[in-house]
């Protein structure tokens, strides 16, 4: 977890600014409407109002624009002052608050462009907290306090947006896939005849690791409009910045229905690689993993470094009794199979093997050394902790027992299950999953191929770094063909992934062995594999192949 304390200050803020070029492709975009009124709902030192005021602005008569911090207020109303014939106001305050009072008024702007801040819920104060909070309540949209400050700016600034206005925002490529965006995608599919999105493979900001998409979103003229749907562009330089974004607008093709519904990932397939995948759902020998399986968290120590230690630390404060076999992170377990044999490897390389549970012995009853062990953890509070504190003893963790197939929470290229021979507890980074419907190496064996893979990375998550994640929910949704398979072949498969086979090759191979029996021919295969190869590439910021739609 993050914390406030150890955040930048710019981080704090979401003091991350908008590159010229970009806000002059958003500014051209939306001043093809003429519009009269122009709010931007987080200036900065105003680099969209030194765009506007270098562009032919004809019809423009106000824009209202807000920035929280003073100083950088100041840079923008001196950036104003070039306008003549524009009345600017600039405003040093919270856009939120002042939004909240005016989202039930006729709307009052034309169009709307800037790049909102992008601060996690948990680092913003507690006025603006709620302030967020009420805005979903006004739209009846689902609110979690896992949300960022641009989920509620993009929300507001729509319902300050009149009929056929255009809103145009640099935005974290979250939107796409991150639940606590769901809202926001909701409302934009509500309100908006058509989004594009162009979505670039670099990274638009320096310091940070957030990747960002350009937003570009027309409002309905009428409730009553039909919204014709979402396009996402890729793109991998900024050429595109110099070529006209209303043909863009125009010319892109706009997917709807199941495609927008929930997340957006659907929408960076071709029409025929979510043909495929739609088939690939209504095949007998496929099933949803909560179909074939149960998965719930693992356990939740509330201080790894203390419950999860080496050999040494067992061997000096004799924790022999209380120590247990357990992996904690995916590089614990390099294939797919967690034994005897990867249990000593780990111990070789001295990562912490052992789970250290004392169930709920009282600290009277344990010997000296353990009395030690555990006084020092006291020594490093660990026993004020929120998941300690609210035990008896803290050092009693709760919810232990293991199961024979776990999956680890996050992955590089693609989600794997974990055959647990040696029925060693998981840490909450690893899923424990019991199966209801098949045996273990043949749902083990069948996890791995294009479709599952696929499902993953339209289901997940990322952030920085391009890991992908996945939270029970999302699991409970991935489709896995099913071949029935031995533990040999567990095993089998096992030793090819540890020597590091390239995963596009370890797929293909998987995908003959276990799709081509259920039915599913080469060129939907194919399409399978270059759909998931690319979204895994774009994720990892990585040149993928460029895919050519056919009309």
């Amino acid at each position: 977890m993050n914390f406030k304390i150890n955040e930048t200050t710019t981080k704090l803020r979401g003091g991350y600014y908008t590159d010229p070029d970009i806000a002059n492709f958003l500014l051209k975009w939306v001043l093809n409407i003429h519009p009269k009124s122009i709010l931007e709902p987080s200036c900065g030192d105003g680099v969209f109002l030194r765009g506007l005021s270098k562009i032919s602005t004809n019809g423009l008569k106000s824009i209202q624009a807000f920035e929280i911090e003073p100083v950088e207020a100041e840079k923008a109303k001196q950036s104003a002052g070039n306008f003549k014939k524009v009345d600017v106001q600039i405003t040093s305050r919270d856009f939120l608050g002042w939004s909240l009072t005016r989202l039930l008024n006729p709307p009052q702007f034309d169009a709307v462009v800037g790049n909102p801040p992008f601060i996690r819920y948990q680092y913003l104060d507690g006025d603006l907290q709620n302030i967020s909070e009420q805005i979903f309540k006004v739209f009846h949209l689902p609110f979690t306090k896992h949300t960022n400050a641009w989920v509620p700016f993009i929300i507001s600034s729509l319902a300050l947006l009149r009929p056929g206005g255009r809103l145009a925002m640099v935005v974290p490529s979250e939107l796409l896939h991150v639940l606590h965006a769901e809202s926001l995608r909701l409302y934009l599919t509500k309100v908006c005849s058509r989004v594009l999105i162009f979505d670039p493979q670099e990274l638009w900001f320096e310091g940070t690791l957030q990747g960002a998409i350009l937003l570009l979103a027309e409002k309905k003229n009428s409730p009553e409009e039909h919204f014709q749907g979402v396009s996402i562009i890729p793109t991998r330089s900024k050429d595109f910045l110099s070529e006209d974004p209303e043909e863009y607008f125009e010319k892109a093709k706009y997917t709807n229905g199941e495609t927008v519904k929930g997340k957006w990932m659907l929408a960076l397939l071709t029409s025929a690689e979510r043909e495929v995948l739609s088939k690939a759902k209504e095949n007998s020998g496929v099933y949803q993993f909560d179909d074939i399986a149960d998965v719930a968290v693992g356990i939740v120590t509330g201080a790894n470094d203390f419950f999860l230690v080496p050999d040494a630390i067992v061997k000096q404060y004799s924790l022999k009794k209380w120590a247990y076999p357990m992996f904690g992170r995916s590089e614990h377990v390099p294939g797919i199979v967690f034994d005897d044999d990867a249990i000593t490897r780990n111990k070789e390389l001295g990562v912490p093997t052992n789970f250290i549970w004392f169930s709920d012995e009282k600290i009277s009853s344990l010997p000296d050394d353990v009395k030690t062990y555990i006084k020092l953890g006291e020594k490093e509070e660990l026993h004020k902790r929120y998941k300690c504190r609210i035990r008896e003893p803290w050092y009693s963790v709760p919810s232990v027992y293991s199961t024979t197939i776990g999956l680890p929470k996050r992955s590089h290229s693609f989600p794997r299950l974990v055959f647990n021979k040696a029925q060693a507890y998981t840490t909450d980074t690893t899923y424990r999953v019991r199966h209801k419907k098949f045996d273990e190496p043949t749902i083990v064996y069948s996890f791995i191929n294009s479709l599952t893979a696929l499902t993953a990375e339209v289901e997940g998550r990322h952030y920085g770094g391009g890991v992908l994640e996945l939270v029970p929910s999302e699991i409970r949704k991935l489709l896995v063909p099913i071949k029935k398979s031995s533990e040999k072949e567990v095993y089998k498969l096992n030793a090819v992934i540890q020597k590091g086979i390239d995963p596009e090759e370890l797929l293909a191979a998987q995908d003959e062995k276990i799709l081509t029996p259920l039915g599913f021919g080469k060129h939907e295969t194919n399409l399978l594999s270059q759909a998931w190869s690319r979204l895994r590439l774009r994720r990892q910021r990585q040149d993928a192949k460029e895919i050519v739609e056919e009309d």
